[in-house]
């Protein structure tokens, strides 16, 4: 029902019946989405990749177009590819907000890099990953052109069915995944691999084979297939995926691109590599949620919600689906719903400018309700909010919840019945979209 996670080719290649669960199902992938698994540049991939001894293009970053036309000096030769670093898919297809087309460029002297640097640099390119806004290309990753005599796909990941590591891996390397998937499900194979054991020389090996490489490459490939093995067990990866891994036209195998995901219930102990996360790449206010203990993600409604517990998040942004609503965004602000966790995450909901209500659903446990509903109208009038609010409130003191909400004499809906909210909230947004069309105050069409 809902697009909560940034999904990667990768996992509705080996998976995809997983996109077709509803919401509700679904939620341990929302779970992961908000563990904000770490995606570092490719810059730093290839980086990553050269200290575990894998081959990959001579290259580096250049985060101005002096820098560029330097490290193009650097590299020689007159055959370089400029790449965009910009923490989306489709950056070769993608366009920048100054009309360039192209995040990813052939270029032929330092000039070039020099130019189209000047061009990526500092401006945000849209590709099909990143909405009509785009991202902000900070830099570029300027490397050696090479030339593949064979492309290959090849994945390490965590299988949460099984519980292990698995190889994901095909001969069609080069393109996109998704569509091999598709077209041709059968060129994708699976491996299993024993935590314990780890990847053997025979695993390896029989993965290269099967691919395709060579007779004088299946031993680099076998060792290249290790390392990588060896990077996601030591670097706490969730992912690996290298698209194309390749043959060249002089019988090298190396990495041409990667794509790599860490655990952030790691970053504890994988401080260089935690150093590496680029927040201008992520949703500002995910970002500030993330920094006060909440979990948020935004969405296409228009309905904001305010919950505790993943599960019941998802149920009420369900139930608000199932009464003609969008929700605007999920948020759990966990088991302390505290009145400055609720403040925060008003701020954040309310910083959607389509947001027309907001339906706050929450059980007061550790929390009670009355310290709840205080909170509430505090932040309320602290925001000087206009918006109606639809408050659900079950637990501990819910009875004097309800009386200070009712109380207040502001027009917060005190409502116990789920369904019975759920209806108030879907009702009030289509008044208040309705006011904001015919451009009528909100306090007029509500009454206020």
């Amino acid at each position: 029902m809902y697009k909560l996670g940034r999904s990667r080719a990768l996992a509705s290649a080996f998976q995809p019946a997983r996109f077709s669960l509803s919401s509700s199902a679904r939620i341990p992938s929302l779970v992961q989405q908000q563990r904000r698994h770490l995606s570092i540049h490719e810059y730093r991939s290839a980086d990553l990749l050269r200290q575990y001894g894998i081959g990959v293009p001579q290259g580096s970053v250049a985060h101005t177009a002096e820098e560029a036309k330097e490290v193009a000096k650097q590299i020689g030769g007159e055959d370089m590819v400029i790449k965009a670093q910009v923490l989306a898919g489709g950056r070769g297809k993608g366009t920048f907000d100054n009309g360039l087309k192209g995040g990813v460029r052939v270029i032929y002297s330092p000039t070039e890099a020099e130019m189209f640097a000047q061009q990526m640099i500092g401006h945000n390119l849209v590709t099909k990953q990143t909405g009509a806004g785009g991202r902000l290309c900070n830099a570029v990753y300027i490397c050696e052109r090479k030339f593949a005599r064979r492309e290959f796909y090849l994945a390490i990941l965590m299988d949460r069915a099984s519980q292990t590591p698995v190889i994901v891996s095909s001969s069609q390397g080069g393109v996109d995944i998704e569509t091999v998937a598709k077209e041709n499900p059968d060129a994708i194979t699976t491996t299993y691999i024993d935590i314990n054991t780890g990847v053997t020389d025979e695993i390896a090996r029989g993965i290269a084979v099967k691919l395709g490489f060579t007779e004088q490459c299946v031993e680099a490939a076998k060792d290249t297939i290790q390392k990588l093995y060896k990077i996601f067990s030591e670097k706490d990866a969730t992912q690996i995926e290298i698209n194309p891994l390749s043959e060249t036209s002089d019988h090298q195998v190396l990495c041409m691109d990667a794509k790599f995901g860490f655990d952030d219930n790691a970053d504890y102990r994988q401080k260089e590599v935690f150093s590496w996360r680029d927040a201008t790449q992520e949703d500002p206010d995910e970002v500030r949620a993330a920094q006060s203990g909440l979990n948020f993600i935004k969405l296409d409604g228009d309905i904001g919600c305010l919950v505790n517990g993943a599960g019941l998040a998802m149920a009420t942004m369900d139930i608000i689906k199932i009464n003609g609503g969008a929700p605007a965004n999920f948020l759990d602000v966990g088991g302390g719903a505290t009145p400055a966790a609720i403040k925060e995450a008003f701020e954040l909901i309310t910083s959607d400018a389509k947001v027309s209500a907001i339906f706050v659903n929450i059980f007061g446990g550790i929390v009670r309700c009355d310290h709840i509903a205080h909170g509430l109208i505090n932040t309320v009038k602290a925001l000087d909010l206009k918006i109606p609010i639809i408050a659900r409130l079950q637990g501990t003191n819910v009875e004097a919840a309800h009386s200070i909400i009712n109380d207040s004499g502001m027009k917060i809906f005190s409502i116990d019945d789920l369904q019975n909210a759920a209806e108030k909230a879907v009702q009030l947004s289509k008044m208040v979209k309705l006011a904001r069309d015919i451009d009528v105050g909100v306090e007029f069409t509500l009454g206020i």
